[in-house]
């Protein structure tokens, strides 16, 4: 038997979606089913540190209201997020933001998660050698319910400079998911069984107000063996985050982190202030605002935009929440932006919802 020629072999290959693939109203399904285990949480708690007690004890979460200790949210989302990467973002130079995002079922050690996009909008840059990408993304669980659904935008390169320009259109997205829509992922609380104490923070939904902001004060420096590892925990394989070879002779000249591990890591952070925040509800939009390289130090504080309490529940409260996050910059002066320009530290503005027990 002959040697298959080469065209024949990268035949067998994917080489991932350029810009010019994509159009409007495409619906993909993402390949590979993964079901959550308790190994995903004990790597995902040892890469960032998080201590929110209903996503640590099971008992403290069965006390709490819930069947038994929940997978993180933001642990989700990368899961759903990462399982859309080789089909949309294999080939991107950077992801951009996010935008109407909804936690709709607590996902336990188990279950199953599988992911659906569909691409809603396209823009080629002027430069006509990248466009932007924007698809909502779709979780489900072994019961076809949906877990997560969310908006996001990304800049893929395009194959030829030359190819013809999709059709252009870019969405209308909601400035932020109203109060009316959130807790869907959360059970009822049982207040009085939470245990104050061992959650780490006398704070309750009463205790904070619309323009506080809390400085979260620690840092944490980011390795690179450490960014690859949690990218790969969530099988997101963009190239941008793995490839030095390629990657030192491109836009940034070295690996760029990928901006989930960033909000992780804020996420993390926000412990200290806000640590009785068990659930993230829904976020509004995020801006990845500058890249994140190995070796950084990230900071973070955050702002209390506004406060809601939810139709018909008396267990819990929202608070909308922005967590900005900079690196190598502490953050006691909460840097923000200088004028209508970001502060050159800044690299995310998060702003996103988060139950917390009244």
């Amino acid at each position: 038997m002959s040697e298959p020629t080469a065209s024949q072999a990268a035949a067998k290959t994917n080489p991932g979606n350029f810009f010019e693939d994509f159009r409007i109203g495409q619906i993909i399904r993402h390949a590979t089913p993964r079901t959550v285990t308790l190994g995903d949480v004990a790597l995902y708690n040892g890469l960032f540190g998080s201590r929110f007690a209903v996503q640590s004890s099971d008992e403290f979460a069965k006390d709490a209201g819930y069947e038994r200790s929940p997978i993180d949210d933001l642990l989700v989302f990368h899961i759903v997020f990462g399982k859309t990467v080789p089909d949309i973002s294999l080939n991107a130079v950077a992801n951009l933001g996010y935008a109407d995002c909804h936690f709709l079922k607590p996902v336990y050690p188990g279950d199953t998660l599988n992911a659906v996009s569909e691409v809603i909008g396209l823009k080629e840059n002027s430069n006509k050698k990248t466009g932007i990408v924007y698809v909502r993304s779709r979780g489900f669980d072994q019961s076809g319910d949906a877990v997560l659904d969310y908006a996001r935008w990304v800049m893929v390169k395009k194959r030829d400079e030359s190819a013809p320009t999709p059709e252009e259109k870019i969405p209308t997205l909601p400035e932020s998911v109203p109060a009316s829509a959130l807790g869907k992922g959360c059970p009822q609380i049982d207040t009085a069984a939470y245990d104050m104490v061992l959650a780490g923070s006398p704070h309750r939904f009463g205790d904070y107000k619309a323009g506080e902001k809390i400085d979260h004060l620690v840092g944490i420096t980011v390795e690179d063996a450490e960014h690859m590892i949690a990218t790969r925990l969530y099988q997101n394989t963009a190239r941008i985050h793995f490839d030095h070879f390629t990657e030192s002779k491109g836009r940034f000249g070295q690996r760029l982190i990928y901006g989930g591990h960033a909000i992780s890591l804020a996420r993390a952070l926000s412990f200290n202030g806000l640590g009785n925040a068990f659930h993230i509800a829904a976020i509004n939009g995020g801006r990845h605002v500058a890249p994140l390289m190995a070796g950084a130090t990230e900071f973070a504080w955050s702002e209390i935009l506004e406060s809601a309490e939810l139709n018909g529940r008396e267990d819990v409260g929202a608070l909308r929440i922005r967590t900005v996050a900079t690196k190598d910059k502490p953050c006691d002066d909460f840097p923000y932006k200088i004028g209508k320009e970001y502060d050159p530290a800044v690299i995310l503005d998060l702003d996103y919802w988060v139950l917390m027990p009244r």
